[in-house]
């Protein structure tokens, strides 16, 4: 079986100009935990949640919203990313998937052929291509 058999094609994605406030609002409005960061059309991040989350100020640290706000807006999500992500190919088998999410624990890896984001795996594909299996379908 093959990643493009298994992976998410309706990708939401950012540029790397965008800011953290734009992430945290895809975030918040989705179910999503992660978002490829791009560059045009080109694959140069991945930004998590949880990416966000630290980064963003503590309210609990006495800085007002509009302080927290500010900070989201001037953060470009480019300095919160991962930059240059291990990513896979379509053709590529499901298993060489399984094998990066249980060595080094990551929660997506994108897809790219030919230099383009055509998809995404995350260990929900995984767990939902699991239970097909299970139950033999």
């Amino acid at each position: 079986m093959t990643i493009r058999e298994i992976m998410t094609t309706e990708v939401v994605s950012l540029q790397e100009t965008d800011n953290m406030l734009d992430a945290s609002m895809i975030f918040a409005r989705s179910s999503l935990r992660h978002l490829p960061v791009l560059r045009d059309t080109v694959l140069v991040g991945v930004v998590t949640e949880r990416d966000v989350k630290r980064f963003a100020p503590g309210l609990l640290s006495g800085v007002t919203s509009e302080q927290y706000n500010l900070a989201l807006e001037t953060t470009a999500i480019s300095r919160v990313m991962t930059r240059d992500p291990m990513t896979l190919k379509p053709e590529q088998e499901v298993i060489d998937a399984a094998e990066i999410f249980v060595s080094k624990r990551f929660g997506c890896l994108p897809v790219v052929d030919n230099g383009k984001l055509v998809g995404i795996v995350t260990r929900s594909n995984m767990l939902r291509l699991m239970v097909k299996m299970l139950k033999g379908e």
